[in-house]
């Protein structure tokens, strides 16, 4: 039997949390004393190579490029801390991973990080510290930014590469700050894309980056980054029978922390587009099936019910339950869109005008 952390319960989503069946445990690459686990999707990935055996810089050079933008975080917990349904952690101290993403001093991280902190310390490469605050975070998403008040010579921020460019097999490389053995850099490939997560709100992360990169507790919010030494992801996850790296990481991908962290320090809050469904494997062979229908959503005033089977929405064909997520995912609020449904053998279409995803 797998060996896990915690166990999340199923819960209705966006537009599709997993329910039973759709996927295998994964722990947040966190830090002592703080772990869960989540849903997402299992498949096959490609086998393994190192980062140096491909094309692009070495991994002496990617981490030479880059580590200086890589900071340790550690938080001091008030209580709070945890995913739902789980409440909150005992007071103590936690320690994660972060990258700067401006000359202003903001810091991308884990919401997890750094949720219910009553204190963050940022170290920098050097060894010196600042005390951080939070300027923001998105708990679909699992992203937060904190903010520093440095001399600019402390900060080095990385790029943020296009995940949507990234292949399966390309070379990756992570770091961060596993078990608070700070500035340490894996190894890896992108095993998979697509895969799906749940985030701490238990709505789904869609489109996450699955890497054999070893990743560790600590490493939660450090970036993953490519043979161009640009950060293509947030590592967030791992799948694992022991609580230690198992070879099977996840990362929110680098356009989703674009768009969201984007809103953040511009002081907006971030709004995701809403469906009102949980969806669950369907036994079509294409299409997602509708496992709920919450009232007065967007679903519900559509007359979408349980039973039906999403099998497009607007022009994107429907797969599965993780083709609906990344759909809606990339919609926003107010936007309209067409979903194409197979209900008693019969297919009907709906023009459904999205809502704002609830906290």
């Amino acid at each position: 039997m797998r060996s896990r952390t915690l166990l999340t319960s199923a819960a209705a989503v966006a537009i599709a949390a997993a329910g039973a069946g759709l996927g295998a445990g994964l722990d947040a690459a966190l830090r002592p004393g703080a772990t869960t686990t989540v849903v997402t999707q299992a498949s096959a990935g490609a086998a393994a190579q190192p980062a140096s055996a491909a094309t692009g810089l070495t991994v002496n050079a990617i981490y030479r490029r880059t580590y200086q933008g890589v900071v340790d975080i550690k938080v001091d917990e008030s209580g709070g801390i945890g995913f739902p349904p789980f409440g909150a952690a005992p007071s103590g101290q936690a320690e994660g991973s972060g990258f700067v993403y401006d000359k202003r001093g903001d810091i991308v991280t884990n919401e997890h990080v750094v949720s219910g902190a009553s204190s963050i310390l940022v170290t920098f490469w050097n060894g010196k510290t600042a005390k951080a605050k939070l300027v923001g975070s998105d708990d679909s998403t699992d992203l937060a930014v904190i903010r520093v008040s440095v001399p600019s010579s402390l900060l080095h921020p990385l790029t943020l590469g296009d995940s949507d460019a990234v292949h399966v097999g390309d070379p990756v490389i992570a770091i961060g700050s596993p078990f608070g053995l700070a500035e340490t850099v894996t190894s890896g490939i992108v095993s998979a894309l697509g895969r799906s997560m749940q985030a701490p709100n238990q709505f789904t992360i869609a489109d996450a980056i699955q890497t054999d990169a070893p990743i560790n507790h600590g490493n939660s919010g450090g970036p993953l980054i490519d043979a161009a030494g640009q950060v293509i992801g947030v590592n967030s996850q791992i799948q694992s029978d022991t609580g230690g790296s198992d070879g099977v990481g996840f990362a929110i991908p680098s356009n989703t922390v674009r768009s969201v962290v984007s809103q953040i320090v511009a002081g907006k809050a971030v709004a995701h587009a809403y469906l009102g469904i949980s969806v669950q494997p369907s036994l079509n062979p294409i299409g997602a099936g509708v496992a709920r229908v919450l009232a007065g959503t967007p679903a519900a005033r559509a007359g979408l019910k349980p039973g039906d089977v999403i099998v497009e929405l607007g022009s994107a064909q429907i797969g599965g339950p993780d083709d609906l997520s990344a759909v809606i995912d990339g919609k926003k609020p107010g936007d309209r869109i067409r979903v194409t449904y197979i209900r008693g053998g019969k297919t009907h279409t709906v023009t459904v005008t999205l809502g704002t995803r609830p906290s």
